[in-house]
């Protein structure tokens, strides 16, 4: 009725009706932008939690046991070098040494490399002549050249059955066996507390987590020519390297007088192959190569390249890749590294009693032994 009325208003008024408005266009929404897909994901990958296995995961007694064992200096003939003395953990796990001192002062033959990421790898030592880290821990407290202690064992045992506390803490952290005390329980220990030297949340990591801009344009460029390079030939994986052995001067031969693998093997095959080190923290870990005779990342860089792969680069180009190199540095797990309170002896010599620090220097800083070579 209301409609009928207005129209016949508007005829009486002589006025048109204006047609209704065309509705304005609706723009069709923009598709979403397409997820994030970080650069060569499959040849590579983050830093895990631990290196330890899911179904075997080491209890807090026996970690806590291997931390106080990697740090106590006792386990030397001296009482002056740990692992630590040479590992530094709060140094990315080196001394920053080419070749390291022993008991004596006398140097190793091989640069001591870095214990993180250790647990990742396909064997322990530049030669691989340790399957494990549980083998590899009990090597150099008995080396003469290294920590010094009698070469069955029995030392090292009889001299902590002695410190009041490691008793009870070897039953804690094995509480099956009836003779907790040994040398292999010791290995097994020491190992059980570096399946969790891991260093994560670096830039690389973030980067393949999703963050895009994580990695500057640099270090994507060199992210590129590392790839386009071959580095990636055998800097592979989630620790850039680490799981295969490489003879070194693979193309243009390299002058060393160390036999590399060989010297484990007696096998000719084996003659200059060493264990290809893990890319992780590598801007921290100078200085390089199995006899530490190369100081600085870009020489090392340009020098792989080649020797190994036949190529030169330019200097700008080995700075893009140094450049990328620094995105694989982590961050150090303080809390699980702290050096923990060493049962220690008391003031009258021999008698021992629990807490306060080791043998030999407290701080964990004097004396650096030979670990790893």
């Amino acid at each position: 009725m209301s409609t009928i009325f207005l129209s016949a208003l508007l005829a009486c008024s002589g006025e048109t009706p204006k047609p209704a408005p065309a509705p304005e266009p609706v723009a069709a929404p923009e598709p979403p932008p397409p997820p994030f897909e970080p650069k060569y994901k499959a040849m590579f990958g983050p830093s895990p939690d631990t290196f330890a296995p899911a179904d075997k995961l080491p209890s807090k007694e026996l970690v806590d046991l291997g931390r106080m064992l990697y740090w106590d200096e006792r386990l030397s003939k001296t009482d002056e070098l740990s692992c630590n003395s040479c590992h530094k953990l709060n140094e990315y796990g080196v001394d920053g040494l080419a070749t390291s001192p022993g008991v004596g002062g006398t140097l190793g033959a091989r640069n001591s490399p870095t214990v993180y990421n250790a647990g990742g790898h396909i064997a322990q030592f530049w030669d691989g002549r340790a399957k494990d880290l549980a083998e590899q821990a009990k090597g150099p407290i008995l080396n003469p050249g290294e920590m010094a202690m009698a070469p069955d064992g029995k030392a090292v045992m009889k001299k902590l059955s002695g410190i009041a506390g490691y008793p009870e803490a070897f039953k804690a952290a094995f509480p099956a066996d009836a003779d907790p005390m040994t040398y292999d329980n010791l290995g097994t220990a020491i190992a059980a507390f570096e399946m969790g030297l891991v260093t994560k949340d670096s830039a690389y990591d973030k980067y393949l987590g999703g963050q895009a801009d994580a990695l500057t344009e640099k270090q994507l460029q060199g992210y590129d020519l590392f790839v386009s390079t071959g580095c990636n030939s055998c800097h592979s994986g989630a620790l850039f390297g680490g799981q295969m052995f490489q003879k070194l001067g693979l193309v243009n031969a390299w002058e060393t007088k160390d036999l590399g693998k060989f010297e484990a093997t007696k096998k000719d095959e084996d003659k200059y192959f060493f264990k290809v080190p893990s890319l992780r923290n590598v801007e921290k870990t100078a200085p390089y190569l199995h006899d530490g005779s190369i100081a600085s990342l870009d020489e090392m860089v340009t020098k792989m390249a080649k020797h190994q792969l036949g190529k030169d680069l330019s200097a700008d180009d080995a700075g893009k890749i140094v450049a990328f190199l620094g995105s694989l540095t982590g961050e150090i797990p303080k809390d699980y590294v702290k050096k923990p309170e060493l049962p220690s002896m008391d003031d009258k010599g021999g008698k021992a009693k629990a807490g306060g620090g080791g043998g030999g220097k407290a701080d964990g800083k004097a004396g650096k032994g030979k670990k790893g070579g």
